[in-house]
């Protein structure tokens, strides 16, 4: 998998490209927020320009459309918002600060179906399409422009040939990429046919075990999605992961790797099934499309855990890790929070395991999932580092609730997330403050020290 993505760039010196993203992200905040209190008892405030409920229909496209979708940003002001933003990241990691009540009651009046916008913004805006069509229509793609724009969302019809050039499966070179996935694709056959098409005769019982746990997996993995629980998809569900796991016997098939295949499924299905899934016919697909599908699921899957395979081998220290330095974000940025949970005698592990193992896949709506991953992708060798703030950020979206909950409850809140109505802006919400925290904290080496 090529180089890291954009939250491992420009630690302590930041790059244009952090900057100009850092200064979008932050007008991309403040038009989300418009005025209200921010997880992490941080707000934002711009005061060479007040935020204003009442911009103009112009300014407020603008503040809606991705922190892409320019090229060139103030770099003056750009420096002296993220001076003011880690000044008050100091702060707050210093001080318990007083919760502040902001009256929202312009918002009160916003239309439900408007909260949705900022994706149709984001990933469809006309300006942002010409941007990826440029990119893809060169003799090669440039893998890092195409991470600064994938960041903030993807077309969906764009994002199965963009998703496979993220992870290094397709080659950037135009000329040379039918024929590479072609060989790939071949290559994923030969693997099913000497791998997965034997009896079990010619099987160690470790093997037979492990496919017969794989086969038990496969239905419980989305099981809201009346598509995937079609048999033939079942099937190649079983076949890509009892493949992954005999070719990667470090770590075998350990339970949540099969949720991770279910958005390359999605993004790869979708080139050949029209609509939403809900109107997705198996009939429509033809032996030869499978077969293509469960490659690419393949290749994608390997690529991306290529870049964390410690999460996945004996007792999980990836994962463990990943734990440990999100309880102590989330000290540094919400000591309240933290110290309440400490108090009730709440482990992180309790619940964030669960977070880290799958990737947030079973905490959010399945229909976000695919918009979630595109900024993953994006951030290549880095998304372990980042999947920290983002479940940071997930998590204190409900810090004044936690504070009221006991263990019991806490627990219970937080295995089973109040995100069934999400839309795309609470999405962007949680990703916004996530590369904000990023910022902040990523040239203070000593920020995660316990």
């Amino acid at each position: 998998m090529s180089g890291g993505g954009q939250g491992g760039t420009g630690r302590g010196n930041p790059s244009p490209n952090l900057e100009w993203r850092f200064n979008q992200t932050l007008r991309n905040v403040q038009g989300l927020l418009r005025g209200r209190s921010f997880p992490g008892k941080v707000l934002l405030t711009r005061k060479s320009e007040p935020l204003n409920v009442h911009d103009s229909p112009v300014r407020s496209k603008e503040i809606t459309r991705s922190y892409s979708e320019n090229d060139r940003g103030d770099q003056h002001a750009c420096s002296s918002h993220e001076a003011e933003v880690q000044s008050s990241g100091r702060t707050a990691s210093n001080t318990i600060l007083q919760k502040t009540n902001i009256s929202t009651s312009n918002n009160a009046n916003t239309p439900p179906d408007s909260k949705g916008s900022v994706s149709g913004a984001r990933a469809t805006d006309s300006a942002r399409v010409a941007k990826f069509t440029k990119e893809l229509s060169r003799p090669a793609v440039i893998l890092e422009k195409m991470r600064e724009l994938s960041w903030s969302g993807i077309p969906p019809y764009m994002r199965p040939n963009i998703w496979r050039l993220l992870l290094g499966y397709a080659s950037p070179n135009t000329d040379r990429r039918e024929g590479i996935l072609a060989r790939k694709r071949l290559e994923y056959v030969d693997c099913v046919s000497q791998y997965y098409d034997i009896p079990d005769s010619e099987r160690s019982d470790d093997e037979i075990n492990m496919l017969r746990q794989i086969a038990v997996d496969c239905p419980r993995t989305v099981p809201d999605v009346t598509f995937f629980q079609h048999a033939q998809i079942q099937k190649s569900l079983e076949r890509i992961l009892y493949t992954w796991a005999i070719r990667h016997p470090a770590s075998g098939y350990v339970q949540g790797i099969n949720d991770l295949v279910t958005p390359f499924l999605m993004v790869f299905l979708s080139e050949h099934l029209n609509g939403s899934i809900e109107n997705w016919s198996i009939s429509d697909l033809s032996p030869q499309m499978i077969s293509n599908i469960e490659a690419d699921c393949y290749w994608c899957l390997s690529k991306l855990l290529d870049g964390m395979q410690d999460h996945y081998t004996f007792a999980q220290p990836g994962i463990q890790r990943l734990v440990f330095r999100l309880r102590e974000l989330v000290r540094r940025i919400d000591e309240p929070v933290s110290r309440h949970m400490e108090k009730h005698g709440l482990e992180f592990l309790q619940f964030a395991f669960r977070w880290f193992n799958c990737l947030l896949i079973r905490e959010i709506p399945f229909h976000l999932v695919t918009r979630l991953w595109d900024t993953y992708l994006a951030e290549g060798d880095s998304l372990p580092d980042f999947l920290v703030y983002i479940s940071a950020s997930l998590l204190l979206t409900w810090s004044d609730k936690l504070l009221k909950l006991d263990f019991q409850e806490m627990v219970m809140f937080l295995q089973h997330l109040p995100t069934l109505d999400w839309t795309h802006h609470e999405l962007e919400m949680v990703l916004s403050r996530a590369f904000m925290w990023h910022t902040m904290f990523s040239s203070s080496p000593n920020h995660l020290a316990s």
